[in-house]
């Protein structure tokens, strides 16, 4: 009896892939015979192990630029599966409250485990090795990651990407080429002495500049905050949808760059000054999220939380270093 019960499974498996390959003109019975001369699949291979573990290139003999390697790998591994949540949010023609809920949660934990993961670097290099192995990488730094900013123009409005000082010249009516030269990042990577774009910036323009504009006006009516206004004004309300996209931009704009001010003050502060990045960006005024005051969502917070945008969070993590020191 089992065995019968069995069989019509099988067969019945065998009549729908029958049907699916019909409709393609395929011939079902091509495809079995295939199977008999198939490899079974492995982890290694479906995964690419051996590949995954063969993108590591040092630069240098020091072994802790393995771990700086490795760790930044990770984190645009994470990058890509944040993507993919936000490529389907903006994407979604059937597009409800609950599916909008859904992805936010999952972004966030993927965010939470990014933040919490950044204590790898804080405390599993040997300072005298980074401050070595560093040099052989510049001026190639992570401010190049070309995910992260395709994260931040899925996530918001392109004015909500500007620098805080020339913020306010622009509208939603404005055009991506009015505000590109005005983006807060570049901000950050233009040398203090002579004023002019870091071999960074100008590396990472060439290579992704056209795309960014591209990709900001194609998100222009796809983006998170875009299909949050879409929704409903009961859904706009909704509770946890507020708690999660709040949550969201403390991740992005917060605790995210708070996580890479932590780690440039523990490795780059001396009693003699700071040292630069290795993309020549000027961190200490870059990566403070008082200064730059990025915010996605900016009408789901009070005028006294933009107003004291990451101060708390800037004081103990400065503070914290400073007894380390």
């Amino acid at each position: 009896m089992k065995n019968q019960e069995l069989d019509e499974d099988l067969l019945n498996v065998v009549r729908k892939l029958k049907e699916k390959y019909d409709d393609v003109g395929e011939d079902l019975t091509a495809h079995f015979e295939g199977m008999l001369y198939s490899y079974y699949i492995n982890y290694w291979d479906y995964i690419g192990v051996d590949a995954l573990l063969n993108l590591q290139k040092p630069k240098t003999k020091y072994p802790d630029e393995m771990i700086f390697i490795v760790y930044h790998q990770i984190t645009e591994l994470y990058f890509k599966i944040i993507l993919y949540e936000l490529e389907q949010i903006g994407f979604r023609k059937d597009f409800t409250a609950d599916f909008f809920l859904k992805k936010l949660e999952r972004v966030n934990k993927y965010f939470t485990h990014l933040v919490q993961s950044f204590e790898v670097l804080y405390n599993g290099m040997d300072g005298e090795q980074f401050l070595k192995f560093r040099k052989a990488i510049i001026p190639a730094s992570g401010f190049q990651s070309i995910q992260y900013r395709l994260i931040e123009l899925w996530s918001t409005s392109f004015q909500n990407l500007v620098s805080n000082d020339h913020r306010h010249k622009f509208n939603e009516q404005s055009t991506i080429e009015e505000m590109f030269e005005f983006l807060y990042w570049r901000q950050g990577a233009i040398d203090e002495k002579t004023k002019q774009k870091t071999l960074t910036l100008v590396q990472f323009e060439e290579k992704y500049g056209n795309l960014i504009a591209r990709k900001g006006k194609e998100f222009k009516q796809k983006n998170v905050l875009y299909r949050y206004r879409e929704l409903s004004e009961k859904d706009q309300q909704n509770k946890q949808i507020i708690t999660q996209l709040r949550q969201f931009d403390l991740f992005a704009n917060v605790n995210w760059p708070l996580a890479h001010l932590k780690y440039a003050v523990k490795y780059l502060q001396s009693k003699n000054g700071a040292l630069k990045s290795t993309g020549g960006t000027n961190w200490k005024q870059y990566l403070p999220p008082k200064f730059q005051k990025q915010i996605f969502y900016p009408e789901l917070w009070s005028e006294e939380e933009k107003e004291n945008w990451g101060k708390n969070w800037i004081e103990s993590v400065l503070l914290e270093n400073t007894k380390e020191a």
